[in-house]
């Protein structure tokens, strides 16, 4: 039997620090029952009763050492450790038991720190060893008579853990058995509600003990033990508040956990009385984002009020009710659907439609063409981050591009075809853009681009009062307009990009800005290049520099913005 018949001297090394008189817990049912309710028979020992689930506390990097004897030989033991919160390392070792006489044969007990010292000199036999966050056990149908040391650590963070232990594994079965497939399944997934199904407990159905359901929520990840998920309701860990350094509580001390210290039973104990000592209510408010639902004996569960095309991950707990202990299936994650398809906007021919698109949004357009056609041609300009198109036509995909910049799409007409357009946003932020669908490709207000639209700045042509640039042009005679701003020396990338929409055109630019417009273009690509030299500057100033292509119809595109700056003497 684990924990019994220990004489004094074993008492003493075990509990160094209790008083003299304390008595180790035993399997005598009653007397056990009886030893939980007193409080100082717990208190600041490292004991491991036998057949009871305790919780306590870990500091980091500050190692907690459990310890048992098993008295006979060839005992069944099983060992079984939750982390709570963060991953934990945990190893069980087994020493043999010092003799209790003394060397003259005297039968007097040795002297209380010979035997500590003999025991602390002493390794012993590691017999299991684990590092992670899962619920792990060591099972064995034959152990050896000694003392097992159970030694955990926390390298993370302080946090909180539970330890069962027991002699009699077989019949004592506290943690719900899963059955042989233990995963939650998925069966219907809607836009707010998603419906779970797992197979029952065989410790329900054959054992036929009380058992339980409970479901759990979030956004984040699955859990693996329903303490991690307490931890997390906690956002505070109220639940289980740290003790102060260096005080090692017991887990049966409920001082430490908001209930009175008074034993009386008949009053009720709660979580919710507040502690005057830490100015604040010892229970805290669980997490918006995690929701826990206790359902019966159910094996079939809808969850609702879920919001649209978000990612949830799903985790369901046996719980035996007698024994409020509790086993994980294997959680499961699912995306709920996408919203109900949005109104759909329809494309004039040739003329330009401005989108907005929210982050990760998605926009429908519509093109049908009211006379026959060989051809079909999309313009698309994401003004600022990309943006994915797909068109099909009268249902068949016919093109799934990403967009940057200005776009050009010619596909081969139909009579009488329908075009229907997705533009979906990206992760990063909401997109604006401008369409122009038409089936008269010649009479377009878009202005050609080249595939480089930076500006290039000379810097052995810089002076204090000016500075030479160049972009590229195209083939097309286009008209190129280029203006300045002065702006600090501290100027950012991040204020660059929140003035890099394409989209704003030259006629929101003060006049003041404005250096000066000119036609372009080149038959040969190669020499399609224009410079350009900047004048009347001030010495050792920041100037941002935007050129404009504008288009036949009146649409700019800006190309990439530039900061230069003066030399500052001359």
């Amino acid at each position: 039997m684990l924990l019994l018949h220990c004489s004094m001297s074993y008492l003493l090394l075990l509990l160094p620090f209790c008083s003299w008189t304390q008595k180790l817990p035993t399997r005598d049912e009653e007397l056990f029952q009886m030893q939980i309710q007193d409080k100082t028979f717990f208190h600041d020992t490292s004991v491991l009763p036998d057949g009871a689930e305790i919780s306590s506390y870990l500091f980091r990097e500050t190692p907690k050492r459990f310890f048992f004897v098993v008295e006979e030989d060839n005992t069944p033991l099983a060992v079984t450790v939750t982390p709570c919160d963060a991953p934990l390392e945990w190893k069980l070792s087994l020493q043999e038991l010092p003799e209790e006489s003394s060397g003259d044969g005297s039968g007097e007990p040795e002297p209380l720190e010979q035997q500590k010292q003999q025991i602390l000199n002493e390794e012993g036999t590691e017999l299991f060893s684990y590092r992670g966050n899962d619920v792990e056990y060591f099972v064995s149908s034959s152990s050896p008579s000694g003392l097992y040391q159970l030694e955990l650590l926390s390298t993370e963070k302080d946090t909180h853990f539970k330890v069962y232990a027991t002699t009699t594994p077989e019949s004592d079965q506290p943690y719900p058995e899963l059955p042989y497939d233990p995963r939650v399944d998925v069966t219907s997934l809607g836009r707010t509600t998603v419906t779970l199904a797992w197979k029952p407990s065989p410790t329900a159905s054959l054992l036929k003990q009380p058992m339980q359901y409970c479901v759990v929520i979030n956004k984040e990840h699955n859990f693996k033990s329903l303490c991690a998920v307490e931890a997390k309701q906690s956002a505070d860990d109220a639940f289980m508040r740290a003790p102060k350094p260096g005080l090692d509580f017991s887990p049966f001390d409920f001082a430490h956990f908001g209930f009175s210290s008074n034993s009386n039973s008949g009053k009720e104990r709660s979580f919710l009385k507040s502690s005057s000592k830490f100015g604040r209510q010892v229970y805290s408010k669980p997490r918006v984002d995690l929701e826990k639902i206790c359902i019966g004996n159910k094996n079939i569960f809808t969850v609702s009020d879920l919001k649209p095309d978000t990612q949830y991950y799903f985790d369901i707990f046996a719980v035996n009710v007698n024994t409020n202990m509790s086993t994980a299936y294997v959680g499961t994650f699912e995306r709920t659907k996408e919203e109900a398809k949005q109104k759909t906007v329809d494309l004039k021919d040739g003329k330009v439609t401005d989108v907005f698109v929210k982050r990760k949004g998605s926009k429908f357009l519509r093109f049908a063409p009211v006379s026959s056609h060989q051809k079909v041609t999309f313009f698309v300009h994401s003004c600022l981050d990309a943006v994915q198109i797909q068109v099909r036509r009268d249902g068949k995909l016919l093109l799934s591009q990403n967009v940057e910049g200005v776009r050009q799409f010619q596909l081969r007409g139909k009579p009488k075809a329908k075009y229907l357009i997705r533009l979906k946003g990206n992760k990063r932020g909401a997109s604006m853009l401008k369409i122009l669908a038409t089936t008269r490709p010649n009479k377009q207000s878009f202005p050609s681009l080249p595939e480089d639209t930076r500006i290039k700045a000379f810097d052995k042509l810089r002076t204090c009062s000016s500075v030479t640039v160049a972009w590229l042009g195209t083939q097309e005679r286009n008209k190129f307009c280029i203006y300045r701003k002065e702006v600090d020396d501290n100027y950012n990338e991040e204020q660059k990009k929140r003035e890099q929409n394409q989209c704003l055109g030259p006629d929101l630019r003060k006049k003041s800005e404005k250096v000066l417009c000119k036609y372009f273009h080149s038959q040969n690509l190669q020499k399609a290049v224009t410079t350009e030299t900047i004048k009347g500057l001030q010495p050792g100033k920041s100037y941002l520099l935007d050129v404009y292509v504008i288009g036949h119809g009146g649409h700019s595109v800006k190309y990439q913005s530039k900061i230069v700056k003066t030399r500052k003497f001359c």
